[in-house]
């Protein structure tokens, strides 16, 4: 997934260390194919730029989500802050982060890192609250021709994948993200709880984010259960037919993701 993971990368390496990276792919991945039905060629706008912008605002909006300093974070904060007070009550002196660290039973880098992590958390809830723009965080910066070729592949095998995802996948995700119904609404359609339909499009949005992978990024996937055994057998038969509608070089032909969802409409 070059775009969407270009992105996430960039994200990761300005936040701190326990934020997933697999729930800013998964929000990233959602805007991806709410922004490939969205496109419209006639405005002008590259897909790059238009994607581009949909992923880095779900992006954002997951980071606005998240408890940016975890329990372990925070208690080693208080494990210092402890340490720190008695220290300058014993020495007169507001002590080194050395001897803070010593009396707190960290080495000096773990403590700079958990001061690091819990700055940046301040400065990052801070600007959620406020509504302030994290962009800074997320440099845009102008792709270059192979990254167009890149992006184009990548949508064109999104269409692919979704149209090669199990029935009732295909339906969750066309239903939920192309025509924007109502999870409820779907969920009576195929006779199961809302929650089910939650379970579903995490399930199909993981399925979509593995296809691009094997097809585009191999060494991001992972085998999921054991070797050889069932999951993994349906999923490479996925992986499969996506390579094989691909081949064929198939392009919003009757079975395509978009005359699907437009004569639903």
């Amino acid at each position: 997934m070059p775009l969407v993971g270009h992105i996430v990368r960039e994200t990761m390496s300005r936040v701190p260390s326990h934020v997933s990276r697999d729930d800013l792919v998964s929000a990233g991945l959602t805007a991806l194919v709410q922004a490939s039905q969205a496109f419209d060629a006639s405005r002008g706008v590259p897909f790059d730029r238009y994607a581009s912008t949909r992923i880095r605002g779900a992006v954002l909006d997951g980071l606005r989500s998240i408890d940016w300093a975890s329990r372990s974070v925070r208690r080693r904060a208080r494990d210092l802050d402890e340490s720190r007070n008695r220290l300058a009550t014993v020495l007169g002196r507001m002590p080194t982060l050395a001897e803070v660290a010593q009396a707190a039973g960290l080495t000096e880098q773990e403590a700079k890192a958990n001061e690091d992590d819990i700055s940046r958390a301040q400065v990052l809830s801070l600007q959620a609250s406020t509504n302030t723009s994290l962009d800074e965080l997320l440099p845009a910066r102008a792709p270059s021709p192979e990254a167009l070729i890149e992006q184009q592949e990548q949508l064109t095998y999104l269409t692919e994948a979704i149209a090669e995802l199990p029935d009732r996948l295909r339906t969750v995700v066309e239903d939920y993200f192309f025509a924007e119904r109502p999870m409820a609404d779907i969920a009576a359609d195929l006779g199961v709880t809302d929650s089910r339909i939650s379970q579903m499009r995490a399930e199909a949005l993981r399925l979509l984010r593995d296809a691009l992978n094997h097809a585009l990024e191999p060494s991001l996937v992972t085998e999921v259960g054991k070797q050889g055994g069932c999951a993994n057998r349906r999923r490479e038969a996925y992986f499969a037919a996506v390579a094989a509608r691909h081949a064929q070089g198939l392009r919003r032909g009757p079975g395509s993701v978009e005359t699907r969802v437009d004569a639903a409409g």
